[in-house]
């Protein structure tokens, strides 16, 4: 396995199971180049055998290295990226709940669907573009919703990429984050508003925006169910005083991109 083909996996699963629309926005915003992918984002619980550094492995054993951890205290969320040597390719985000900050029913439900899990299938990379690997009921659904929308999406949707990154530095039609988001509203797409249309600035090296999830199926024990899935991010970083782009995040940021997934 090399990080190009992980990367196809996650992407092909991403388009078919988790956002539909971003073969679109792709199509759009791609000219003359392939587009750059600055990042993709992965969720998990903080719970054995799923939990953040063993959806780590796969990308270090690829030659990936801990570049940045992240906390976002009113999510409960702790968070870590990943680079590889080759700044070519992608950076990895990976997130996790911090399940034992969270209420006695969201801590059940949660171990109940992760006892289900088999260790032996979190091994490999396939289980990263694989789906949910739990039994779940709308009900359950609906619990983990009312307290975290984070562990509702990853309860129904299992394991799969959140969202790819478009690199707005390498667009040939666009200079800044704001027009993209011009141009994608213009043909339809919803951009998320969360923290303003556009997420950071030139002052903290990093501006983001993305569209709002995709409505997709989702089959439960007891019927199928319109929920958000993935989203598109837009990232544009800028130079540090050495001259090269800043390649980390910023959590404020951050913070509201998780919200293109609340429905």
């Amino acid at each position: 396995m090399t990080p190009d083909r992980l990367f196809e996996s996650l992407w092909n699963d991403y388009i078919e199971r988790l956002c539909p629309s971003a073969g679109n926005v792709h199509k759009l915003l791609q000219r003359n180049e392939p587009l750059i992918n600055d990042h993709i984002a992965l969720r998990t619980f903080s719970l054995s055998p799923v939990a953040l550094d063993v959806l780590a492995k796969p990308f270090i054993e690829l030659g990936y290295q801990e570049a940045g951890d992240y906390l976002f205290e009113s999510k409960k969320l702790l968070a870590k990226h990943y680079e590889h040597p080759d700044v070519t390719q992608p950076k990895v985000f990976i997130s996790q709940l911090k399940v034992e900050e969270c209420s006695e029913q969201l801590q059940q439900i949660v171990q109940k669907l992760v006892e289900q899990v088999n260790p032996n299938e979190m091994q490999g990379e396939a289980f990263l573009y694989a789906g949910r690997p739990w039994q779940l009921s709308h009900n359950d659904y609906l619990l983990l919703a009312e307290e975290s929308e984070y562990a509702a999406w990853l309860a129904a949707h299992g394991y799969g990429a959140n969202h790819f990154t478009v690199s707005v530095n390498q667009l040939e039609q666009f200079d800044e984050v704001q027009q993209v988001n011009d141009h994608l509203s213009s043909v339809g797409f919803v951009i998320n508003q969360a923290g303003g249309e556009v997420k950071g600035s030139p002052e903290v090296l990093l501006e983001q925006s993305s569209t709002m999830a995709d409505k997709v199926q989702v089959e439960f024990d007891d019927g199928v169910v319109l929920l958000p899935g993935g989203f598109y991010e837009f990232a544009k970083r800028y130079p540090m005083p050495n001259g090269e782009l800043y390649r980390g995040f910023v959590a404020a940021s951050a913070d509201k991109i998780f919200e293109s997934t609340n429905g």
